[in-house]
């Protein structure tokens, strides 16, 4: 039997749910190195490895096995996810367009030599930031320059203000994930974005107040917590 790769949920998860990674098919014992790799928006591909056994039946569960080395060593089922580096040096992993996923490969080798084992086995996955039956709604009302999150179902949702992201602009995917565990989120720029000032100390603190009331008033949200 050829050794194959599973992976739970299949096919598609979200960004802050744990995958389950696991490979059947194995011989006793076999070594063998798991590696991932997913490309960003700007192309820039992201890498990690790590260095296994399989158990006496030539099963591998990176929840019960640990990692003999690579990217990370010792027991990490979501290892070979959050040890991504970028080939770019001080590059950093963003999601700017949280409609598409990233897409993880992972492929499983055989021996420990990240780059010179024969190919086993390989699976596709796609991390998405967008929950299912969440609704993403931009916001232009008066000053207000935003993206508001809204969670499946009918009433009301407690509301978050979401000022994420240090550099301007404005940042969705931390937002639409908190989306998908029931908040009414507002994803808030306030500065260098449309027509809102350049520089942080240009801003005037009644634009928060707008943003508030904005939240207060809207009929799928029952409050405005801020959090920055």
């Amino acid at each position: 039997m050829a050794p194959t790769v599973l992976l739970e949920p299949a096919g598609r998860s979200c960004w802050d749910e744990p995958l389950r990674i696991a490979v059947r098919g194995l011989t006793p014992e076999q070594p063998v190195t798991l590696r991932t790799a997913l490309s960003d928006e700007k192309a820039v591909l992201f890498r990690a490895h790590a260095r296994y056994r399989a158990d006496a039946g030539g099963e591998l569960d990176l929840a019960r096995a640990p990692a003999l080395g690579g990217s990370f060593a010792g027991l990490e089922p979501m290892g070979l996810l959050w040890a991504l580096e970028p080939d770019r040096p001080l590059w950093r992993l963003l999601k700017r367009d949280v409609q598409t996923p990233f897409v993880l490969e992972l492929e499983v080798l055989d021996g420990h030599e990240p780059d010179g084992g024969r190919l086993l086995a390989r699976a596709v996955h796609e991390r998405h930031f967008l929950p299912p039956g969440v609704r993403r709604v931009p916001v232009r009302a008066g000053r207000v320059r935003a993206t508001l999150f809204l969670p499946p179902g009918k009433g009301r949702f407690p509301g978050i203000i979401d000022l994420f992201g240090s550099g301007g602009g404005l940042c969705e995917y931390r937002a639409s994930l908190l989306a998908g565990h029931g908040f009414a989120v507002l994803a808030l720029a306030y500065f260098r974005f449309e027509d809102l000032p350049e520089y942080l100390s240009d801003l005037h603190l009644e634009y928060f107040e707008e943003a508030v009331d904005f939240m207060l008033q809207h009929p799928k949200s029952l409050c405005a917590c801020i959090v920055g």
